[in-house]
């Protein structure tokens, strides 16, 4: 059954005094100024100038500007009262070639970012690393490189050492099975790099981490930070009730939702489930599996949609693929993903279901819709029924005693969406990027008016 905001009279006083509301965001996507002041490039920078790797030939060289526009950024989040912002660090403005030498203009960057949130009341919360690898650390290997756990470990040691007096979020990492996958299996992102003697690695060495990232966090910030990451998360369900599909949806769910959180939480990969993993054995070493495990606080989901599958002779690895949303007859994004509301809730109790999970918070969910202004107003009402569904689907969850404890939206301005260019617009704020002209949405109207 879908719930609706009519059906429940949705407030936020139904959720309790302590659940985090918030938007997010991520360096690369919005904030330009990409070699500004001693920046690096990343591997997103390189793949951005290749030939018909993104939509119209787009870049995000500029993209939001949030880099000189942060101010204006978070007095509109204090406008929308939304409390908590997620944002993350570049790892090329801090460390322009990867390891080294700190470049102190990213640092005092991010250091005039999180003291003007403070300043206008706003909660800083930081994703550590979104996607944006040092592509000189690329040109090593990348993830596929052992050594990037010593690399990352540099980096995340910098940033809590900077920013932990004033930040008490932090997000370890941003979706891994979607840079892993996306850049190291398709080769559709960022670097480029496709086949399993890519992937497998990359899993391992990603997952290791993430494990020590937390760990680092703990060691040097014990008493003040929430520790988590996050991961992006799909509804599964099999196309028929046929044995083939049923099993091809269990090899479908292994990959997309447990493949990296069941080793964090010390139950290792799931091999079983998604035997072409098991290569993944090669690269351990001795005493990894005790590594792989950390205690995180929290752990962020981030789902917008469900997936049907059905058996494939032919795909490789998985005998698995999706049945297109487009095929199925169903309401669409422009990202043409489904609007199914109840996939958050399964996807929560999903989560919630795992034992080591002390607490949930939703730090993704939103979606894209063509939007135009008109009379220099942005009306959108299918993004503002699709955030109203979506969190009455969060509601359900919780007041089922679900541990979730969080809601941030996808996300604050129109951006640079990875492979996809500037074409599907996610935000609660329209950004014409020829002038970087702000215009505030109905549906970031109403998410102001229901935080209020």
């Amino acid at each position: 059954m879908e719930l609706t905001d009519r059906e429940i009279h949705l407030s936020k006083d139904l959720f309790g005094a302590d659940f985090e509301w918030g938007v997010s965001t991520a360096a690369f996507q919005v904030e330009g100024s990409h070699d500004a002041d001693g920046k690096g490039l990343s591997v997103w920078d390189v793949f951005t100038t290749k030939k018909g790797k993104i939509l119209n030939g787009d870049h995000a060289q500029t993209a939001c500007d949030f880099y000189n526009l942060y101010e204006r950024d978070i007095d509109l989040i204090k406008e929308l009262n939304i409390p908590n912002f997620r944002f993350s660090i570049s790892w090329t403005r801090i460390l322009p070639e990867g390891t080294g030498k700190i470049n102190q203009a990213g640092i005092d960057y991010y250091n005039r970012v999180i003291n003007y949130c403070i300043k206008q009341g706003v909660e800083p919360w930081l994703t550590v690393y979104h996607w944006d690898l040092p592509h000189v650390l690329e040109v090593k290997g990348g993830w596929t490189n052992r050594e990037a756990i010593n690399w990352f470990s540099e980096f995340i040691t910098i940033c809590a050492q900077n920013f932990g007096d004033r930040v008490k979020h932090w997000m370890v990492m941003n979706e891994p099975v979607v840079f892993t996958g996306a850049g190291y299996f398709f080769g559709i992102h960022a670097p480029g790099r496709s086949g399993m003697k890519n992937f497998v690695p990359a899993i391992h060495h990603v997952t290791m981490s993430i494990a020590e990232g937390g760990r680092i966090l703990r060691k040097l910030l014990p008493s003040t930070a929430q520790i988590g990451t996050t991961f992006s998360c799909s509804q599964i369900e099999p196309y028929t009730d046929k044995p083939r599909d049923i099993a091809a949806a269990v090899r479908a769910d292994a990959l997309i939702n447990r493949l990296y959180i069941e080793p964090l939480l010390g139950m290792g990969y799931p091999i079983k489930d998604l035997p072409a993993l098991k290569d993944l054995k090669k690269y351990f070493y001795s005493g990894d599996e005790d590594k792989l495990r950390f205690d995180f606080d929290f752990i962020g989901i981030q789902n917008y949609t469900r997936e049907i599958v059905k058996y494939s002779f032919f795909t490789p690895y998985i005998n698995a693929s999706m049945v297109k949303a487009e095929k199925r007859g169903v309401d669409l994004t422009a990202m043409r993903w489904e609007v199914y509301p109840p996939s958050i809730y399964h996807m929560i109790k999903k989560y919630d279901a795992y034992p080591n999970v002390k607490k949930i918070i939703v730090t993704e969910n939103g979606s894209a819709f063509p939007d135009e202004v008109t009379d220099g107003e942005v009306n959108d009402p299918k993004r503002l029924k699709y955030l109203k569904d979506y969190i009455a689907q969060v509601l359900k969850a919780k007041n089922e005693g679900c541990k979730v404890n969080g809601y941030f939206v996808w996300t604050l301005t129109d951006n640079f969406e990875w492979a996809e260019g500037y074409h599907p617009r996610f935000g609660l704020i329209h950004v014409d990027h020829a002038t970087q002209q702000r215009t505030v949405k109905t549906s970031g109207r109403w998410y102001a008016e229901f935080l209020k």
